[in-house]
C-alpha cells in the first residue's frame, strides 16, 4: 500500500470492508493536509460532523484543535491531520448519533491505512491525540499519561519506510470539551503542541 498515490489511497479507502463500521457510517474520512507536512496529528476516529462532511477535525473538537495549534505557534495548513480509524462508530439515541470508541479489532483493521498515510506524508514528527491513536501504533498497553512530555522512538512493530524521527502523545481535543477544568486541559494541550513545534525546530 505504500506505493499508492494520494488519489489511489483515497479511492482504495472508499472500498474498505475491513470491519463492519462502513455499514453505518455516512462515508470514510481520509486524512487531510499537504503531503510532506513536517507534522502529522493522529486522532481516534471521525465524529458525527466529520462523518457527514468527510474531513477530519472540522467539528467541535476540530475548533479546539485549531485554537490550540494557533496558540502553540503551528499553522493548521502546515499540519496533516488524520484518525486511527476512518469510519465513525456510534450508537443511536432517538435521532442523535452518540460517539462510541472503536474496538481493538477495528483499530487493528484500520492500521494499514494509517501506515499508508504515514508513508505518503513522511512527516518528521507525529503527535498522537489520545489513547486510541497511541494503541494503534504502540499496542494495547499504551497510555497517554505514561508517555506525555516524551519524544518516543518509532515502534519497530509499525513498518514504514521513512518513519518520523519522533512520536509524542497528548490528549484528544474532545477531552477539553468534556472536562470540568477546560482552561487547564486546553493549556496542557497547547503546551504539548508547542513542545512538538520546538522539537521540529531543533530537528530543522
Amino acid at each position: 500500500m505504500s506505493t499508492l498515490t494520494r488519489a489511489g489511497l483515497e479511492e482504495a479507502l472508499q472500498q474498505c470492508r475491513g470491519c463492519e463500521l462502513y455499514r453505518g457510517a455516512t462515508q470514510v474520512v481520509p486524512g487531510a493536509g499537504r503531503l510532506r507536512a513536517q507534522l502529522m496529528l493522529v486522532g481516534e476516529q471521525p465524529g458525527d460532523y466529520e462523518d457527514r462532511v468527510g474531513k477530519p477535525f472540522v467539528g467541535p473538537a476540530g475548533r479546539v484543535l485549531d485554537q490550540a495549534l494557533e496558540q502553540a505557534g503551528l499553522d493548521r495548513d502546515d499540519v496533516f491531520t488524520t484518525n486511527a480509524v476512518k469510519h465513525f462508530r456510534f450508537r443511536t439515541v432517538g435521532k442523535r448519533r452518540i460517539h462510541q470508541s472503536p474496538t481493538r479489532r477495528q483499530v487493528v483493521a484500520c492500521r494499514p491505512w494509517l501506515l499508508a498515510e504515514l508513508a505518503l506524508v513522511r512527516p518528521r514528527g507525529l503527535v498522537l491525540l489520545g489513547g486510541t491513536a497511541g494503541k494503534a501504533l504502540f499496542g494495547p498497553s499504551f497510555r497517554v499519561a505514561d508517555s506525555r512530555g516524551q519524544l518516543l522512538p518509532w515502534p519497530v512493530t509499525a513498518p514504514v519506510e521513512h518513519p518520523p524521527s519522533w512520536v509524542s502523545a497528548t490528549i484528544h481535543p474532545s477531552a477539553v470539551l468534556r472536562a470540568h477544568d477546560r482552561d487547564d486541559m486546553l493549556a496542557g494541550l497547547i503546551e504539548d503542541l508547542a513542545s512538538a513545534r520546538a522539537a521540529l525546530e531543533r530537528d530543522g
